[in-house]
């Protein structure tokens, strides 16, 4: 099937490793231009080094209120267009929501929340008919997860955001879908899993949570990104995708 990706430019946020990366890689391999971003000068230059010709790279910080324009500009003066986006930002700390203090709370809302808030309302206000824009959320928006306090509290709201513009965007033909990763093995992941203090073990606990029997891989993540963003989901707003392998016991 072809989604109509070529040529189409897309900015994608915390993309030069893990769900971002794999949307971008996604996206190239059916024709699409992209700028990437993270706060990592180095990470951003191996990645555009990766994907070709067909990327661009910026090191900027999301909580900078300058950023989106940023990306935007760099679309617009390397490739001519913006079509949509991805905006995806790393885990916040561990902990559960009680143990947490007030600057953990207010640095994962100024990173997590308002930060991705901020990018979406700026991307959407360039975006014109066909426009899309997936933010990268994660099954806690549906059902808490252990020990993850900040993202239990945090994640549920942005899919409330991402509704609410879904609604206001909606009528220009800009869509707004939340995107709902489950276990992929990303470096998050692996991250959560040693600090069990027996990663293996861990790792094998998730899966055989998950019906499907094995954790997700980025690059099947990266594929339904892709398509969500793609003219050929046309019909696709307002609404969760779980990419979770069956995990989450919600309808």
């Amino acid at each position: 099937m072809d989604l109509g990706l070529a040529d189409r430019v897309y900015v994608l946020t915390g993309a030069s490793k893990g769900l971002g990366f794999a949307t971008a890689r996604s996206l190239v391999a059916d024709g699409a231009k992209v700028v990437i971003s993270s706060r990592s000068a180095e990470s951003v230059e191996a990645a555009v080094a990766e994907l070709g010709d067909g990327a661009a790279g910026v090191a900027a910080d999301l909580t900078d209120p300058a950023t989106p324009e940023l990306l935007v500009r760099t679309a617009r003066a390397r490739f001519g267009r913006l079509d949509g986006a991805l905006v995806s930002v790393g885990g916040p700390d561990r902990g559960t929501a009680a143990q947490l203090t007030d600057d953990q709370w207010r640095g994962a809302f100024e990173t997590v929340f308002l930060g991705s808030v901020r990018a979406m309302r700026t991307f959407a206000a360039e975006l014109g008919e066909g426009g899309a824009i997936a933010v990268v959320l994660s099954t806690s928006t549906r059902t808490p997860i252990p020990g993850l306090g900040l993202s239990n509290g945090l994640r549920p709201g942005l899919a409330g955001v991402a509704k609410d513009m879904a609604d206001e965007f909606g009528p220009r033909g800009v869509r707004v879908v939340s995107l709902l990763p489950g276990r992929v093995m990303t470096d998050r992941n692996r991250e959560l899993f040693e600090a069990t203090g027996d990663a293996d073990a861990a790792a094998a606990e998730a899966a055989a949570s998950i019906p499907l029997g094995r954790l997700g891989a980025p690059e099947e993540f990266g594929r339904v990104a892709a398509f969500v963003l793609s003219p050929a989901a046309g019909y696709l707003t307002g609404l969760t995708v779980p990419v979770d392998g069956g995990a989450l016991r919600t309808l």
